[in-house]
């Protein structure tokens, strides 16, 4: 039976005081069996909420009348956020990661979602190909906004041939009806050299501008390219190309301004690290929704280490707005630690990260017995170097090149998910014991004003 099912329920809650348990299955709210956790918080936000609840092992369903003040939570998680299966995805295209993940990994790293549901709740970015005249209607009438939509071209044909769905040349018409109905919308390139790149963003940031002039922003990111593509087409982009993409962008940029009154376009950071440039300062008030996406990120990081701005929390998306709605994928609970209230100022720290962090940190920290290394991304290969991507194998690689004894290693928690890195491995299992640091600039900070301190009190 589909439903949403019970994974947490706070004490002295409604739902708690009303004897809902962990493991119950919500069948239906007030006579409606709820589709996802955005209906969900819709029909149990009223005073009165009349639940059908299936508990296990028990053949007849339960029937619950809560009463409550309107607009209180019931108190409860559920263990995923739509209850009538994602809508997965049904293009193919030739960059997508997933695509380049090796066998053996975890089985949730495998699903493809194309669900509008989980662009509004978590920021994932959807091609639209999946997106029919209900789901506008249901977007519309609920305000499910912004959503974050995949465009890579604005070129028909080449989108359906990077799609490989004949869809892909249609259902940009899904992304201007959101727009002239009022519903905010952040667009993404993925950027593929000698592919959609060069002419061709030239024409997409251009048909931006006079087709979909009320996109929110349009974040340039290049391709992702691991040893396990199988893509002959696919390639890193060279510093050359980056260099490239980022005039293009920022003249575009300044277009933008001119016509709509905002930048709009944004290349990532990555293309600035790649080009051997400095990541700039995003001002726009949208950095909020671009920061997962890497623009603004390294800028931002570097601003809150230094105490100059506070850094933005990550967390695209509304998920922590909706009553009940899990923490998945990239918000899923990472283990981080609580920072240590002493450390031992006799040990080196040594400060494990991507080679892209690696650098951003080597800008800022400068002192003899902080090390920052660079964990190369043996794991993935290709040109696969943020932080988020760091292995199990790849950190207890470097962990015994550098050496263990006299050494405190730090690691950044965007590496984890659920207590395990993507390789399936735990912190336990790496060859020394390591502190997982929240992955912003003012955690970082903080930590170090530990280690500082009580250093200065030893003779």
């Amino acid at each position: 039976m589909s439903g949403a099912v019970i994974s947490s329920v706070s004490p002295s809650s409604p739902a708690a005081t009303s004897g809902l348990l962990v493991g119950d299955t919500i069948t239906s709210i007030n006579g409606v069996p709820p589709t996802d956790v955005i209906e969900y918080q819709r029909l149990t936000d009223g005073d009165d909420v009349v639940l059908l609840i299936q508990r296990e092992n028990e053949e007849l369903l339960r029937r619950f009348a809560i009463s409550k003040e309107a607009g209180q939570p019931l108190g409860i998680t559920v263990e995923s956020a739509v209850f009538d299966r994602i809508r997965t995805c049904d293009n193919h295209c030739s960059f997508c990661f997933i695509y380049q993940l090796p066998k053996g990994m975890r089985r949730s790293l495998y699903i493809k979602d194309d669900d509008y549901r989980l662009s509004f709740l978590y920021g994932n970015y959807t091609t639209m190909t999946r997106f029919t005249e209900f789901d506008l209607e249901r977007v519309v009438d609920e305000g499910l906004s912004p959503l974050y939509v995949s465009i890579h071209t604005t070129n028909p044909e080449l989108r359906a041939e990077m799609l490989r769905n004949p869809r892909g040349a249609t259902s940009l018409r899904w992304l201007g009806a959101l727009l002239e109905l009022g519903i905010a919308v952040h667009g993404q390139v993925v950027l593929c050299p000698g592919v959609n790149d060069a002419d061709h963003l030239e024409q997409t940031l251009s048909d931006v501008l006079t087709k979909y002039a009320n996109l929110r922003t349009l974040s340039i990111v290049p391709v992702g390219v691991s040893t396990f593509s199988t893509e002959e087409s696919m390639r890193p982009m060279t510093s050359t190309e980056a260099l490239q993409t980022i005039g293009t962008v920022e003249r575009w940029a300044q277009v933008a301004l001119d016509v709509v009154g905002r930048p709009v376009f944004y290349a990532s950071d990555e293309l600035y690290l790649i080009a051997g440039l400095p990541t700039p300062m995003v001002s726009d008030e949208d950095i909020v929704d671009l920061i997962e996406n890497g623009v603004g990120l390294s800028a931002t990081f570097t601003d809150s280490f230094l105490n100059r701005t506070p850094m933005n929390s990550l967390g695209t998306g509304f998920f922590q707005s909706v009553d009940g709605a899990p923490a998945l994928g990239y918000r899923a609970p990472r283990l981080s630690q609580d920072a240590p209230t002493q450390l031992d100022s006799r040990e080196q720290l040594c400060i494990l990260t991507g080679e892209y962090g690696a650098g951003v940190l080597e800008s800022v920290i400068k002192e003899d017995l902080i090390e920052i290394r660079a964990v190369r991304n043996d794991y993935f290969g290709g040109n696969i170097k943020v932080a988020g991507l760091m292995t199990g194998a790849d950190i207890t690689r470097t962990m015994l090149e550098r050496g263990l004894k006299g050494v405190r290693f730090v690691l950044p928690d965007v590496c984890l998910s659920e207590g395990r890195f993507l390789d399936g491995m735990t912190p336990a299992e790496l060859p020394a014991f390591v502190d997982i640091v929240p992955t912003s600039g003012v955690s970082l900070r903080e930590y170090l004003d530990i280690w500082r301190s009580d250093r200065s009190k030893r003779p």
